[in-house]
């Protein structure tokens, strides 16, 4: 399993696979703070324009599989996105930056849950980590304590090197 299959998961209705790549996420050797500390799962949301295309979250999907395993729940309704962003596959770092920069925040009717939570953001891969950081100054700005990730993978950024 690698990339090609977060492709499969994303593109190509593979909703399926997210259990499998939950149970290799699982493995992920946390310190002691999360492990202890860890309150929910958070999925990356989608806009409602890209979720209704792909007709599913493929991040809520990691994160209900990981949420067995982990024995935690699962917010949905911690994190919106705000307005819809172009894809991030062709953009460079500082444009996936702008691209995500308040994209996303806590709704009021979530901020009393996610007050001084420790969170944990599931999404499928990592390249440059700009939509994480974005979703994580969003939750901090609506009141969880700490924020900690979880992916599938990680992709090469524009400009990384073998």
């Amino acid at each position: 399993m690698g990339l090609g299959i977060v492709h499969a998961l994303k593109y190509q209705g593979w909703y399926r696979v997210a259990d499998e790549m939950a149970e290799r996420m699982a493995r992920v050797d946390w310190p002691d703070d999360v492990v202890e500390e860890g309150t929910a799962l958070v999925p990356v949301p989608l806009s409602a324009r890209r979720e209704r295309q792909r007709g599913y979250n493929q991040s809520e999907h990691l994160a209900r599989a990981l949420a067995a395993r982990w024995r935690l729940p699962v917010w949905t309704n911690a994190l919106a996105r705000t307005r819809d962003t172009v894809t991030q596959t062709r953009l460079a770092p500082g444009e996936r930056l702008r691209n995500v920069h308040g994209a996303f925040a806590v709704p009021v009717s979530a901020r009393a849950q996610c007050r001084r939570a420790h969170v944990i953001l599931v999404d499928d891969v990592v390249t440059t980590a700009a939509t994480l950081n974005a979703c994580a100054a969003a939750l901090c700005n609506g009141g969880a304590r700490v924020v900690s990730f979880v992916t599938f993978g990680r992709a090469l950024a524009l400009g990384d090197r073998w």
